[in-house]
């Protein structure tokens, strides 16, 4: 073999191991922040400060079931005419069930007194989701104690709005003051709570958060997580990682439940790119959502 040969197949050998070298061992670390997102994509119609017991407190849709259980006739047609009042003032739709109601309403034929006043009824939601912005109402209760003498169902709206996410107020003469009178009525702010909350469609929302990334040489790692903040679960979807416009992971993820969200982490995901300036994080989901603009989260490098 003469030396030029060897001399070639030693240039080869280390041109090859260079290469081997520069792609797939990393010397550099690249991190990268958040440069774009969802978090300041509100809905700038809803205000935290209300009389609600929890900001934005809703049922997941306007058409809410309910079951009476247990009551006489006339307590029975008290707390339908309460449904009914709320529904002609606002958005909302109540429909009787016989199983799985959203609300339950029952009796008990014991006045109750506590601290020497009569204590007419006692309401309110039971099983409350954090979900984004909403507080998303579940279930419900009324416990309709004592019947009422007033020509309105003053009792019973009462404790539907405390279902509905209302607390007291200090206004002797609005519906929600701690004590009870026929002369009450529903607070003007309380049917605009009503129908600004429920105006919004019953969607879900897809978005990440907590989003990182760093590169090792080519090699990805990234840690972030994806949430429904919506009022709806959601279906299936899926999620598409980009070094730059290059595609360098898909994920298929299970439908989310409101509220509910997963961490995902990766390790050494393979880039094949001389230089990457972004990594971009999409959610690909074939439904309706409330808002789509969150579905991307951008990162430049730091």
């Amino acid at each position: 073999m003469s030396w030029k040969i060897v001399f070639s197949l030693v240039f080869f050998i280390v041109v090859v191991t260079l290469l081997v070298v520069y792609w797939f061992i990393p010397f550099d670390t690249t991190e990268f922040i958040i440069s774009s997102g969802s978090q300041d994509n509100k809905f700038y119609n809803l205000s935290s400060e209300s009389i609600q017991f929890y900001p934005n407190m809703r049922f997941t849709e306007s058409g809410i079931s309910y079951r009476i259980e247990n009551c006489p006739l006339n307590k029975r047609e008290h707390m339908v005419n309460a449904f009914q009042a709320i529904e002609s003032l606002s958005l909302l739709k109540f429909y009787p069930v016989n199983l799985n109601e959203e609300i339950y309403v029952t009796c008990d034929s014991k006045t109750r007194i506590e601290g020497g006043l009569f204590i007419a009824g006692e309401g309110g939601p039971i099983n409350i989701t954090k979900s984004g912005e909403f507080n998303v109402i579940h279930n419900g209760k009324v416990l309709l104690l004592r019947d009422s003498n007033c020509e309105n169902p003053n009792v019973g709206i009462h404790e539907l709005l405390h279902v509905l996410g209302f607390d007291h107020v200090d206004n002797k003469s609005s519906i929600m003051y701690p004590v009870s009178n026929c002369d009450q009525e529903i607070d003007q702010s309380i049917i605009d709570i009503l129908n600004s909350l429920y105006s919004i469609r019953s969607y879900p929302d897809l978005e990440y958060e907590n989003v990182s990334a760093v590169m090792h040489g080519k090699y990805l790692n990234t840690n972030f997580t994806v949430k429904n903040n919506g009022l709806k679960d959601s279906g299936n979807f899926k999620i598409v990682i980009y070094a730059d416009s290059k595609i360098v992971k898909e994920m298929d993820i299970d439908s989310l439940k409101i509220g509910n969200g997963r961490i995902i982490s990766l390790t050494n995901v393979w880039v094949a790119k001389f230089n990457t300036n972004s990594i971009r994080f999409e959610i690909f989901y074939g439904g309706s959502e409330l808002k789509k603009e969150n579905n991307i989260a951008i990162l430049q490098i730091k």
